[in-house]
């Protein structure tokens, strides 16, 4: 289904860039957009570090050339290091990017999941050493997920970072399917974000079924108002929230072209009524106290071990 749902894309908005990392799919993503007629969409990867040490210079080169041979030649727009290895200095991982860079392997240099102070100190370090610096931060970001807003985003301004939204609908949770009377794991799709065969899914459930109450409430008054949870939400994100023209963009998904077609409908929807909006930010205030931050750690990271 993946063609498909790539020319739903392009036909609609032209080419522009497909999101992708060496840890989606188990690892088989981007060896099936390899396979893929791209029409002309470039790629934005990521280096996951599933082991410490996974982004020393060795082995973040072998880890960059094997997605390069897995997407066959396509272009990779944004090379995002995927959440931090701390078993590694910085310096040593920003000299193999600086080196990749300088070999024409990527063009952009992205973050995804770092602490709003370790961006600091990564782009500190760049300017220092006159090293490639990040220009792109990609992090978790919806209408009742909005812990990015507190310190990561003004510190992406301040570095002049452009910020890239991922998981808009809460891993699908403001679609509504899961809002339904009774035990939420009965309603869980297979193959969704929530289920838990899938290596996040517990990760999915335990941050957002707690959230069923006051999500339910939303939907009231959004439907109160003649729309659906899943358009407010996307429109939310459109003209509320802490995003600007400037930043990279939504990173929306799909498993079928009409999934990509609601989303560009969605998109380009009016601004919320007044009321829609209060009713996210009552949501919101209800649930941030539940939520961890929006920064990831590996699972083999030890603070004892790594530091902070």
């Amino acid at each position: 289904m993946a063609q498909p749902v790539l020319d739903a894309w392009v036909m609609r908005c032209g080419p522009s860039a497909v999101d992708t990392s060496n840890l989606h799919g188990f690892g088989t993503s981007e060896k099936i957009l390899g396979e893929m007629d791209l029409r002309g969409a470039a790629v934005d990867t990521k280096c996951y570090p599933l082991a410490a040490g996974d982004h020393s210079p060795a082995k973040l080169k072998a880890a960059v050339q094997k997605s390069i041979n897995a997407l066959n030649g396509a272009k990779i727009r944004v090379l995002y290091l995927h959440a931090p290895d701390r078993a590694t200095p910085w310096l040593k991982t920003l000299q193999a990017i600086d080196e990749l860079h300088q070999e024409g392997k990527f063009e952009s240099f992205g973050l995804s999941n770092f602490k709003s102070y370790e961006v600091a100190e990564i782009v500190t370090l760049c300017q220092q050493h006159k090293l490639l610096a990040p220009t792109v931060y990609q992090g978790l970001y919806s209408a009742v997920d909005r812990t990015v807003e507190t310190e990561l985003i003004p510190c992406l301004r301040h570095f002049n970072l452009k910020f890239a939204a991922y998981s808009p609908l809460a891993g699908g949770f403001l679609v509504g399917h899961l809002l339904a009377p009774g035990p939420a794991s009965a309603q869980i799709p297979r193959g969704s974000h929530f289920d838990p065969r899938n290596p996040f899914g517990t990760w999915y459930q335990d941050r957002y079924l707690p959230m069923r109450a006051a999500v339910c409430a939303l939907r009231a008054v959004v439907e109160a108002h003649g729309a659906t949870l899943h358009s407010a939400a996307v429109r939310w994100l459109q003209h509320h929230s802490a995003l600007g023209p400037g930043d990279h963009g939504i990173v929306f998904g799909g498993s079928r072209p009409a999934h990509v077609e609601q989303a560009l409908q969605y998109c380009m929807e009016g601004p919320l009524p007044d009321a829609v909006v209060q009713a996210f930010d009552a949501c919101y205030a209800r649930v941030k106290g539940g939520l961890a931050n929006y920064h990831h750690d590996p699972a083999w990271y030890d603070s004892k071990v790594h530091g902070y």
